[in-house]
């Protein structure tokens, strides 16, 4: 997908050109995970498309020795965001609870299932970290940085800060959640910057792809698609 559809599609300012940096940059690849595939438990649409892009895009990284850390949502079965564990609600239904919302979900990236695993297209072998986060049972974590509650940390800011890291490039799924919370996050400490065109959005509720990019581009959030990627 080029630059010009991307801008059509989501109507974002992109950042142009970026030259990235052994000793700056990582690259944080976000719950791309056989359950937000499409056939999955809580799939997400064309969201395997991006797997081709996210592989060329790491092995960018990789050549210049750049840390690269996926992260995968991994639940016990009676958690919280699971609509099955309240009784009378849906999936999708609005629903706001401390650490929890603003929607339950279908089941999904239970621990142990193959839902959970990792998508196996996606090349994984040159990880510096597998990050697994969603596992506190009353605390969804849709940031690779905090858990819902917005006090509780999954140790990557303390990694990335070890390693002199001060840029992190985004991808994965979804957009309009992990991707999203992950940029807002990554941006109280780092320069955070989204591949707008290896992301899709899950679109729940109706608003959350506008309400994503609004404060994403408040909190000054940079967009770029990975052909601006530079080595």
């Amino acid at each position: 997908m080029k630059s010009q559809s991307i801008e059509e599609l989501y109507g974002m300012e992109l950042a142009g050109f970026i030259k990235i940096s052994k000793d700056k940059d990582a690259l944080l690849v976000v719950d791309i995970q056989n359950d937000f595939l499409p056939g999955g438990a809580l799939a997400v649409t064309d969201g395997d498309q991006i797997i081709p892009g996210v592989n060329i895009l790491a092995a960018k990284f990789h050549q210049i020795e750049s840390p690269i850390i996926f992260t995968q949502d991994w639940h016990p079965a009676d958690h919280s965001s699971f609509a099955s564990t309240h009784p009378g609600k849906n999936p999708y239904d609005l629903y706001e609870a401390p650490g929890i919302g603003p929607v339950l979900w279908p089941d999904h990236c239970v621990q142990g299932s193959p839902g959970a695993n990792i998508a196996p297209g996606l090349q994984t072998a040159n990880a510096t970290l597998i990050l697994r986060k969603g596992f506190h049972k009353s605390i969804d974590s849709y940031s690779a940085f905090l858990e819902n509650d917005k006090t509780t940390e999954t140790g990557l800011r303390t990694f990335l800060e070890a390693v002199g890291i001060e840029r992190v490039f985004i991808c994965g799924l979804a957009l309009d959640y992990c991707v999203y919370y992950t940029a807002i996050d990554a941006k109280k400490q780092f320069e955070a910057v989204v591949v707008l065109d290896l992301t899709k959005p899950v679109n729940s509720p109706e608003d959350s792809v506008s309400n994503a990019f609004k404060d994403m581009v408040n909190n000054q959030v940079l967009f770029v698609t990975s052909d601006q990627i530079l080595e």
